[in-house]
């Protein structure tokens, strides 16, 4: 019965995902068209994208800093003075 529940849930993820993809097409094709007409809404889906990215990848930096500075300390109280 558990092995039931596993692959039920994985059925589940995968169906919400396939309509996740369906949707960047569609911004996709909105933007592509947007930038032949000359629109500007092109460049600000552009914008907020980049901005959304960047935040992750701040996260990240932190997270490896935060063991750099860790790692560092740590070497330092053991090593004999």
């Amino acid at each position: 019965m558990p092995k039931f529940k596993t692959l039920l849930a994985l059925l589940i993820l995968v169906a919400i995902s396939l309509s996740a993809d369906a949707q960047c097409a569609m911004c996709k094709a909105v933007a592509e068209s947007g930038t032949k007409t000359g629109s500007t809404e092109a460049t600000g889906l552009n914008v907020g994208i980049l901005y959304l990215m960047v935040f992750p990848y701040l996260i990240m930096a932190g997270v490896g800093y935060a063991i750099y500075r860790h790692k560092k300390t740590s070497k330092r109280a053991e090593t004999p003075q």
